[in-house]
């Protein structure tokens, strides 16, 4: 059994979702092979000497889960894309690319956080060229950490504000493209988050499943064994 989940967007704003995790870790992950978190652990990263209970309490989930023998592997979301090898280091979770393939029980997968695949939100791939430049990147980890905040919560409460005006459509991911993607790759299941609508669509020539995100009653868990992909 491997399970896969993304969209938590931990913080201390909402302590339901965090307990939900830490069920998770304790309760469920410790019996898989794996757990692949695909992206926006966290509501908001601003470098990896950021501290608080929130953080210490999630890297010890972590820590306790790898130092069980059971693999954690990270693909970094559009929320916390500055995860580092610091925090890879202290937890024993380690960090894959933006896409990463995987043979899952037989079956060739493709496994991403989805904000990449949603091509028709112009304005926003925009942004995240910018921000995914590593030189962008070590200028803005050499702030200090207050000015950083300050900086994550002006982005934040723009995006906030830009989604208001954005259709569903728009912050989907683009079918063509998608499909274009999985065919590049020689797959025949995509496994992705970030759109938060949790689904298991059969397209065409392959499976896509769309993981959803965590709510303070409810936990969007993928599992996946030699019988198939379900969520639990």
């Amino acid at each position: 059994m491997i399970y896969f989940i993304s969209d938590l967007h931990l913080s201390e704003s909402h302590p339901q979702i965090t307990t939900l995790f830490l069920q998770f870790m304790r309760q469920k992950a410790p019996l898989a092979e794996a757990v692949y978190i695909l992206g926006d652990l966290f509501d908001f990263w601003i470098g990896d000497d950021e501290q608080s209970p929130l953080i210490d309490e999630v890297k010890q989930a972590i820590r306790t889960l790898t130092a069980s023998g059971v693999k954690c592997y990270f693909i970094c979301g559009n929320r916390d894309f500055l995860i580092g090898k610091r925090f890879a280091r202290e937890t024993g979770m380690e960090i894959l690319p933006d896409y990463q393939l995987l043979d899952l029980y037989g079956k060739k997968t493709l496994l991403c956080h989805g904000d990449t695949l949603c091509i028709d939100d112009v304005r926003y791939q925009q942004f995240r060229r910018k921000v995914h430049q590593k030189w962008r990147q070590k200028l803005f980890l050499c702030l200090p950490l207050f000015i950083r905040l300050n900086i994550a919560n002006k982005i934040r409460a723009k995006s906030q504000k830009d989604k208001q005006s954005k259709s569903f459509e728009i912050m989907d991911v683009n079918p063509q493209f998608t499909a274009q993607k999985v065919a590049e790759f020689g797959v025949e299941r995509l496994i992705h988050g970030h759109t938060h609508r949790e689904h298991i669509h059969q397209e065409q020539s392959f499976t896509r499943i769309v993981l959803g995100d965590w709510r303070d009653n409810y936990a969007s868990i993928l599992a996946v064994d030699e019988t198939g992909a379900r969520f639990v």
